[in-house]
């Protein structure tokens, strides 16, 4: 792998991980101005959560699969407490409500997400595969996730979005947990539920872009076709719902096309203009009317964060992507910060101004966007803030080691 592109790839899992972390704090939060009350002002860097979060629906989720409670048809057995997050269900049971969705995680450590993206990332980086695209590497992946969330006291995060509930519920009758095994059981699973007539819509999220980085990442060095493959077929077994192939290989395109050098203002901008989100018009609406104030300024901010409101701040992928792609080519060279001399991926007010804009589904989209941002960063020569590499917390440790398996 050459030197740029190598770089690109190491800032990309460290803009990944500080932009999730970032975010965790206000994931969910539906109003900026819950941001600033809570917080005392925008968030300038990493911070534990609140107790309360004024628009948790936590208690209202499935805990025995996808979606919300009133959804639940049948007696399933419940997923949460039992097969993943087992000391958590009191959480997702409380009575007086407004349990934040992450309540417990210090300052600077990672969702459940980003933690798999890590996991995903390392049984990658040490499996000697030839690519990453083949079934092998799936299969240790998917062998790795279900170790990883079966073990009590493999992480400390509270929440587990539809996906990893989904899985579990249809995992827990034959519990696989060879490489070979769970992956004919996801393959399978993949099989019969895109053929439903009634696909689960909380499948297509934003979510499933996290655990795919990695696959990308370290396919860096391969055709972008091999990369966008490995990439696409792995969400094909946690989000198995028609037509999140052409969402997910949109991104793999830009990050791949990034991390090997090309200009990420562009692929944002092909990305809006692509038929999958159509939605060049109505960025072009805001980007204009933002640029009648300094790039930095509280009116420009105020602009964009209407463009991400109108396009998507909700977890449904068309939507994210699409102001994912908007921010993305709005701040794709906004690098340099801090004191003179210093390279950032992020200033102090770039950071608060990218976290405010992300409120609601923050993190996935966060995570997504910040990988984008590092690969830029990286292939330029710069890097993201080392106080923020610092302030992670289980990332800190991980990602040296992946890094360190690199080709």
């Amino acid at each position: 792998m050459k030197t740029q592109v190598c770089r690109s790839v190491s800032e990309a899992f460290w803009g990944m991980c500080a932009a999730d972390a970032m975010s965790m704090p206000v994931h969910w939060y539906y109003s900026v101005q819950d941001i600033q009350t809570d917080f005392n002002d925008w968030i300038t860097g990493f911070t534990a959560p609140k107790e309360r979060h004024p628009s948790s629906v936590l208690t209202l989720s499935n805990a025995a699969g996808s979606g919300r409670t009133a959804w639940l048809s049948g007696n399933k057995p419940t997923v949460v407490g039992n097969v993943i997050l087992h000391d958590k269900l009191k959480f997702w049971k409380s009575p007086g409500g407004s349990v934040h969705y992450h309540q417990g995680l210090q300052a600077g450590e990672n969702t459940l997400n980003l933690l798999c993206a890590l996991r995903v990332a390392q049984v990658l980086s040490s499996g000697g595969f030839v690519s990453v695209a083949e079934p092998a590497a799936r299969a240790a992946v998917l062998s790795d996730y279900v170790r990883f969330l079966t073990t009590p006291g493999s992480h400390n995060d509270t929440y587990a979005e539809s996906f990893h509930r989904s899985f579990f519920s249809d995992w827990q009758e034959q519990r696989p947990t060879s490489p070979c095994k769970v992956l004919d059981f996801a393959e399978k699973r993949y099989k019969e539920m895109i053929n439903t007539s009634f696909p689960d819509s909380q499948l297509n999220a934003v979510g499933c872009l996290p655990m795919a980085i990695p696959f990308i990442l370290l396919s860096a060095a391969a055709s972008e076709d091999e990369a966008v493959s490995a990439g696409v077929e792995f969400v094909k077994l946690t989000h198995p719902y028609p037509k999140l192939d052409s969402f997910v290989a949109l991104y793999a395109r830009a990050l791949h096309a990034t991390l090997n050098g090309a200009c990420l203002k562009q692929q944002a901008e092909e990305a809006l203009k692509s038929p999958a989100l159509n939605a060049w018009d109505t960025c072009q609406h805001y980007i204009h009317q933002a640029e009648s104030f300094p790039h930095s300024s509280a009116e420009g901010l105020k602009v964009h964060q209407k463009a991400v409101e109108a396009l998507g701040l909700a977890c449904y992928t068309k939507g994210a992507l699409s102001s994912l792609f908007y921010l993305a080519y709005v701040f794709h060279n906004d690098v340099k910060g801090g004191n003179p001399g210093q390279h950032q991926l992020w200033s102090p007010r770039s950071s608060e101004k990218l976290v405010g804009l992300h409120a609601c589904e923050n993190c996935n989209r966060g995570a997504a966007l910040g990988a984008l941002l590092g690969a830029r960063a990286g292939y330029a020569g710069e890097a993201v803030p080392q106080d923020w590499k610092d302030g992670l917390r289980r990332a800190k440790e991980e990602i040296p080691i992946i890094l360190e398996n690199l080709p």
